[in-house]
């Protein structure tokens, strides 16, 4: 059956501090969904109220319209922002014991475990000690452990955290052949160039309020245009701030992103540029999804 995870009307207090204000959104089934905030908006305290670790003051959770229990949380795969292993336990033992709490028989469990620290390419460590392992391995691991008993929701906290470029590609290429499998996959992280690349959908929060939410093509296109500018030799965007309706968004690497109000005839920011220097590259181009999210909670 074809599930969405629906979070609605999410409140959690903390004496005066709201957590969670309201908040409501969707995981569905088949989608990569980023869940994107600041540090403190809220998306760790939702991750553990999914998993019945956070108590809720308002608001329900649902999985395929009946609520979250103990036995839909069974389906689903969690890996939290801190490490959960045994630091004293071998990573075959580690992730065959997690995956016999979820059901699976002792060979069962055996055999996906193995498959598992293979995919997520650490199976030459799977008789070494959690905590001879260095963080990016032990992250696999911890992947390795919410992956054992073949979930149908995944929800990962910080997954891409400390890992280096090739850890990233091999943890993103196993998100998005899960989501092609029909497994709905939320996960939180700080970098929007990952979340870009690898996400269907994102869900932006701030102060325990959803902001912002959509697919990533959908918010990317949406808003006002938006020119790509280079100059040979001019680093700054200073030959663009005296046009009316011209805001510049930001300059980097010898590129400048402007953002035009409705009014403004593109020819006249070419002629601009023009008078400034040699134009290298002049083009329409989407908000980049760091644009989104620092207009989401502007």
């Amino acid at each position: 059956m074809i599930r969405t995870l629906e979070v609605d009307g999410l409140r959690r207090n903390y004496g005066e501090r709201a957590a969670l204000d309201g908040l409501s959104f969707q995981v569905k089934p088949g989608t990569v969904t980023g869940f994107l905030g600041p540090n403190g908006a809220g998306k760790t305290t939702t991750m553990r109220a999914i998993f019945g670790l956070t108590d809720l003051d308002g608001g329900t959770i649902s999985w395929g319209g009946l609520p979250v229990g103990r036995a839909e949380r069974r389906r689903f795969g969690y890996m939290p922002e801190e490490r959960g292993l045994y630091p004293g336990m071998r990573v075959d033992e580690q992730v065959q014991y997690l995956g016999r709490l979820h059901g699976l028989s002792a060979a069962s469990a055996a055999a996906a475990a193995q498959r598992w620290l293979e995919r997520l390419e650490i199976g030459s460590s799977s008789g070494a000690k959690v905590e001879t392992l260095s963080h990016g391995n032990q992250q696999r691991v911890q992947l390795a452990a919410a992956l054992v008993h073949g979930p149908e929701l995944l929800v990962l906290d910080e997954p891409l955290s400390g890992l280096d470029p090739l850890g990233i590609e091999t943890i993103g290429s196993v998100l998005t052949d899960r989501a092609r499998d029909g497994c709905g996959v939320l996960f939180s992280s700080h970098q929007l160039d990952q979340v870009e690349e690898l996400c269907d959908e994102v869900v932006i929060i701030d102060h325990g309020r959803l902001v912002a939410a959509g697919s990533v093509d959908g918010l990317e296109s949406a808003g006002q245009r938006r020119l790509a500018v280079r100059i040979d030799g001019v680093r700054s965007a200073e030959w663009a701030a005296g046009i009316a309706g011209v805001t510049v968004s930001e300059t980097a690497r010898g590129v400048s992103r402007l953002v035009l109000a409705d009014s403004v005839d593109s020819d006249e920011v070419l002629r601009a540029a023009i008078q400034a220097g040699t134009v290298t590259h002049f083009s329409y181009e989407r908000r980049k999804l760091s644009e989104v999210f620092r207009e989401a909670l502007a």
